[in-house]
């Protein structure tokens, strides 16, 4: 490990001297005023134009001139399972908006991407977005596979309308991995532990330009499938309704906003005890809200009227109607744009959606309970600002009381035969969903600074606190989570670098022990439960580069996991080492 460090170490060094030498040449000139809010800094899959200081005069408190302003169509890869954290080398605006991406690396990684589009005779834009990302996985750790792969494909159109903008998209979405995450039995080479999912959403959106009464509508539905036979439609439309300036003096003015959104989950699993549910949730979201210069406060609320039904084989239908209802108040005090002073409450409902769970676990089995989370309140204190332009910062501490709260539990075997003839899933090698109340305190920090032109650095940082009213640990959730990022351009931005580097504290999990009942003459396993197994903390490091040798030509590199260590995301799930992968991206 010294030895990593001391490499990584005259890496970066020799890095940083090019760099500074560079910048000790250059002046402190920012071209374009940014925004005085602090802004998470992130990838986005630019399948949509944006629009600079959109949306129109109408709904700004200030007049404001109006540029389309095109952002840079970079890969959406999320963090593979095995793979560490893929980064984008591409993160400046002088851009063609057609493109093809094409890499590979060591672990069988290869790596495809492009954007294209056009504008028709009618001012609508049409297009396409391919992603597609894979690896063969951790032969060396794992007898068995662990290889994966996702993919996905998207179309989109945008109508840029005499009184508002319509944008419609449409995605199919598919992940095909493996249950590789065995720590508590031996099975042979040829196991079969495939799982796969498929996911298609349409999302549709109409933002009216002015703000007499309708302001804008959503709608979202998604359908996802499973290798096991499990289906789930989710579907939700959002009415905003507004009547803005209701009163308006020279530095006052008061608006009224009323949100109303109808959403509905069915989710059928087909494993197991084959867990059902259903949820039909109405929503009304009330707001009136003064503003005085760049200072105000709003007062509202989150009214849910929620109708679930619950059932299993082991288990009678459950049926319930209940009204949540949780404040809405924020007030913010901004004397001057350097320092913005706020504070509020607010709550609501959260539907969990299997989709969802499974991004953030894709080792769930197909079989878990599903049930709402209700913030009944969130208390925050923060402050907030942009100081000359160069350096924006947000910091925010908060405490929250929350009815079933959910995590994730590893689950053991699901009999206690003795064979490895086993299901994909049965080798103590997933997790379910486990559910408590309890509260949540908090505290949470974002900078960004821009010393240069092209100089971008920003740092993110998360704490979390639970005190649960019935778990005694909390499972697979971190006490401190941190990120940092820098991006730097050079030679008239032919030459660009990235980097990111994510810090992860240690979490506790349940695990098993299984071993036969019988040494002599095993007839069946048993199983031994630790609640209080540490799954270690992780530092990964990643770079990226890419040079621009002509208008249509570039070629890109990518060091993922570059410290080279096999941690955990979740109990038994190791990600690949360090990874290089290298490319060619075309531009038309």
């Amino acid at each position: 490990m010294n030895k990593r460090i001391q490499i990584l170490s005259f890496l970066f060094l020799g890095l940083s001297q090019i760099v500074f030498s560079q910048i000790k040449e250059e002046k402190l000139i920012l071209d374009k005023k940014r925004e005085p809010e602090v802004k998470k800094i992130e990838k986005k899959k630019t399948s949509v134009e944006t629009i600079k200081n959109y949306p129109p005069e109408e709904k700004s408190a200030n007049p404001v001139t109006y540029d389309i302003t095109n952002v840079p169509a970079v890969s959406d890869f999320k963090t593979s399972t095995i793979q560490g954290q893929d980064i984008s080398p591409n993160f400046n605006t002088d851009y063609q908006n057609n493109y093809v991406r094409f890499g590979m690396g060591n672990f069988g990684k290869i790596l495809g991407d492009a954007h294209i589009s056009t504008v028709l005779e009618s001012k609508m834009e049409v297009g396409a977005d391919v992603h597609y990302l894979s690896t063969t996985g951790l032969k060396k750790e794992y007898d068995w596979n662990s290889n994966q792969s996702n993919a996905t494909i998207g179309a989109f159109l945008n109508n840029y309308g005499e009184k508002g903008k319509l944008n419609l998209e449409a995605n199919y979405g598919l992940q095909d991995y493996n249950y590789y995450g065995i720590y508590a039995l031996q099975p042979t080479s040829d196991t079969d532990l495939k799982q796969k999912t498929n996911r298609f959403t349409i999302n549709g959106n109409y933002d009216f330009y002015s703000n007499e009464i309708l302001n804008d509508v959503r709608l979202q539905t998604s359908f996802l499938s499973d290798h096991f036979s499990a289906n789930e439609n989710q579907g939700a439309i959002t009415v905003n309704l507004s009547k803005h300036r209701l009163f308006a003096g020279n530095d006052f003015k008061m608006n009224t906003d009323l949100g109303v959104k109808l959403e509905t989950l069915k989710t059928d699993f087909a494993l197991l005890n084959q867990n059902k549910s259903s949820f039909f949730n109405a929503a009304l979201l009330p707001e009136i809200s003064f503003y005085k210069g760049e200072s105000y406060l709003k007062i509202g609320a989150n009214i849910n009227f929620l109708n679930s039904r619950n059932e299993s084989l082991i288990l009678p239908q459950d049926k319930k109607s209940e009204i949540i209802w949780s404040p809405n108040v924020e007030v913010l005090f901004a004397p001057q744009d350097e320092f913005r002073f706020y504070a509020g409450v607010d709550g609501g409902l959260k539907l969990n959606s299997y989709a969802e769970l499974l991004t953030e676990n894709p080792f769930l089995v197909s079989d878990i309970e599903l049930r709402p989370t209700n913030t009944k309140y969130h208390l925050y204190i923060g402050l907030k600002g942009d100081i000359d332009e160069n350096l924006k910062y947000d910091f925010s501490a908060g405490y929250s009381k929350i009815n079933d709260m959910q995590f994730f539990q590893a689950n053991s075997i699901f009999d206690d035969v003795y064979t490895l003839n086993r299901s994909a899933y049965n080798f103590a090698n997933t997790y379910s969903t486990i559910y408590d109340n309890g509260n949540l305190s908090e505290v949470k920090g974002s900078l960004q600074f821009f010393p240069l032109q092209n100089l971008d650095l920003s740092a993110e940082l998360l704490f979390q606190k639970y005190q649960l009213d019935n778990l005694d640990e909390v499972f697979n959730k971190p006490l401190l989570q941190a990120t940092l990022g820098a991006k730097y351009s050079m030679l008239n931005e032919k030459l660009n670098f990235g980097f990111k580097g994510i810090f992860v504290s240690d979490r506790t999990t349940n695990s098993f022990e299984i071993s036969p009942n019988n040494i002599s003459v095993p007839t069946a396993y048993v199983s031994t439960e630790n609640r209080n197994k540490k799954v270690g903390g992780y530092a990964d490091l990643n770079l990226s580069a890419e040079y621009k040798i002509n208008k249509n030509f570039s070629i890109f590199a990518l060091g993922n996991n570059l410290l080279n260590v096999n941690y955990q995301t979740f109990n038994g799930y190791k990600v690949i080492g360090a990874q290089i992968t290298g490319g060619v991206k075309i531009s038309f």
